[in-house]
This record gives C-alpha cells, sequence and structure tokens, in this order.
C-alpha cells in the first residue's frame, strides 16, 4: 500500500469482515476501507445471506451475490487470490438452537481458536447468522473474539431495522452468548451521510476500485423509488463505523447496557441485568470518511483508472 506509513506488527489485529456485500451500496466503500488499512490483517471475507430482504426485491441466492461481489472488489483491487473469500450460510438460522454449517463459519472457528496473540475481531455489516453458527458449533470461541454489528434499532424500545430483519433467531443466539459484543445501532451508523457530489470528489478518481464504487452507488440510487428512500443526491455509508472503531474504539462514544432479548417483531425486551453488551451512542463520522477517503488518495493518486 502506498500510504507513506506503517503499524509496527505487534499494533496489528486480526479482522474477519463478514459482509452482505450486495444487498445495497455501502458495504463495499468499508470493504475497501478495511483493505485500505494497514494495521489490520485480514483473514478472511466471508459473504453473507440477505434471504429475508432479498425475497422482498425478488431477489434470492443472496449469499453467493454476496461473494460474488467481494471477488469483483478484490479484482478491481489487484488482490484477487490474496485474501480467502468464505461462503457463508446460504439461509438465515431455523431457531436460536441449530447451526447454519458454512465455510465462514468454520474460518471463524479455525481463526478464534489459533495460536496467535493478536487480538481477533470479526465485524458484520449484516445479519449475525455466521457468528450465531459458529458459536453454536464451538462454545469454546467465546472469550477469543470480539464481534462488531453494525445492525439492530435505537434504544430502548427496539424495533424494525434492516441487519437484524435478516436473522432474529441469530440476534438472540450472539446476545444471549458471553462473546465480547459492540452495537452500533441505526441511529448511529446512519450518521455517516456523504452527498454524491462528494463521492464524485473524493472517491471517484481514484483507481478503478474508486470509479466503481461510485458508479455502483449511483446506480443503486437510482434504481430504488420508494417515495422516501433514497433521498436522490446523498446516501449514508452505514457499514463504515465497523472500520473506524477497530482504529479508534471512541471510549467516549458507548455505554454498556444489558443484552435484551429480542422479539420477533424487533422489538427489546429488557429481563436480564448480567450479560452486558456494548453499545455505541456516537460514532465520529468525520474521522471515518476522511480516513477513508484519505486513503483511496494516498494509495490511488498515482494510478490510472
Amino acid at each position: 500500500m502506498n500510504l507513506a506509513f506503517d503499524v509496527p506488527e505487534w499494533r496489528k489485529i486480526r479482522v474477519i469482515i463478514n459482509t452482505d456485500a450486495k444487498n445495497e451500496a455501502d458495504d463495499q466503500f468499508a470493504i475497501v476501507h478495511a483493505l485500505l488499512t494497514p494495521r489490520f490483517r485480514i483473514k478472511g471475507i466471508i459473504g453473507a445471506q440477505f434471504e429475508t430482504t432479498g425475497k422482498m426485491m425478488n431477489r434470492e441466492h443472496t449469499m453467493q451475490q454476496s461473494c460474488d461481489e467481494v471477488h469483483k472488489i478484490l479484482s478491481l483491487m489487484d488482490l484477487e487470490g490474496q485474501v480467502p473469500v468464505y461462503s457463508g450460510a446460504a439461509n438465515p438460522l431455523s431457531d436460536e438452537l441449530t447451526p447454519e454449517p458454512s465455510a465462514g463459519a468454520e474460518a471463524i472457528v479455525r481463526e478464534a481458536m489459533a495460536d496467535d496473540d493478536a487480538p481477533l475481531y470479526v465485524v458484520f455489516m449484516g445479519p449475525l447468522t455466521d457468528m450465531a453458527t459458529a458459536y453454536l458449533m464451538e462454545p469454546k470461541i467465546a472469550g477469543r473474539v470480539t464481534v462488531i454489528w453494525i445492525g439492530g434499532e435505537d434504544y430502548p424500545n427496539g424495533g424494525w431495522e434492516y441487519n437484524l430483519f435478516n436473522d432474529i433467531h441469530a440476534a438472540n443466539v450472539i446476545f444471549d452468548s458471553p462473546i465480547e459484543l459492540w452495537q452500533v445501532p441505526r441511529g448511529v451508523y446512519t450518521t455517516m451521510r456523504v452527498s454524491l457530489a462528494e463521492l464524485i470528489h473524493k472517491v471517484q478518481p481514484y483507481g478503478r476500485i474508486g470509479n466503481y464504487l461510485v458508479e455502483q452507488l449511483i446506480e443503486f440510487n437510482n434504481s430504488i423509488k420508494y417515495p422516501t428512500w433514497p433521498k436522490g443526491e446523498m446516501w449514508s455509508l452505514g457499514d463504515s463505523p465497523c472500520i473506524s472503531l477497530l482504529l479508534d474504539e471512541h471510549e467516549y462514544g458507548y455505554t454498556y447496557k444489558p443484552a435484551p432479548r429480542i422479539t420477533q417483531d424487533m422489538y427489546y425486551v429488557h429481563d436480564q441485568k448480567e450479560r452486558m453488551i456494548r453499545v455505541y451512542h456516537f460514532v465520529d463520522p468525520r474521522f471515518t470518511l476522511e480516513d477513508m477517503f484519505s486513503k483511496l488518495a494516498l494509495h490511488y493518486s498515482n494510478h490510472n483508472n
């Protein structure tokens, strides 16, 4: 990477990315951001399903679509073959006791149980299906991994939220487990607002991947015709906080809360006080987005599209 700096090995962390990369248009930005971040030792990228919302859009085989999108991103960055890509579960969990085995879940277990002193973080930009499966397959991974999840509605009430909707059972498995969990609810991840003009100015000029990031977002933006979303000239890069929190934990931006039980209509039931999770109420949009913009510019300023 052409960033003019590196990170000492003892400061580096292991990262696995779990992404429903083709569900809309923001996962791609977070994936690229992660791949350009020298602190991260990327141990794999897992393609995630989004079958429940996919049916609403007349789409199927969504996990494979996510994997295909990951491969496209790696190809555009000339990284194909350098980062392992794993298939996640093809469907959400059927209940809270039965795993949905996948190569991705096996990779999480394998990396968590590896003899490596570097901390392991698994970031989820979609449902928690593969993390719940990994835990159900091997509960010993608790205490050996930290999970960052972009998902869930705001506290205290909860309610409908896209990533949660794609696997409520999996969320309950992880919320009820002893795994260290950092949750970034909708009211926080939607603060990563950018305008299309800003993206054309700060992202599109930088490499084939910069051009693709902007083109695919504009194409998706123009294809959606709901009355109130999208708004025409802006987007929220809602998956990007999971990258910036691994650069700086934002110790001023979270509180520990008792993990709620989540109902099937996605409301929070506060019925216990022992199991605590970290819930973010603030992630710095300036820090998050400008780090991504700067890394793209530094790496690709001398590249041709």
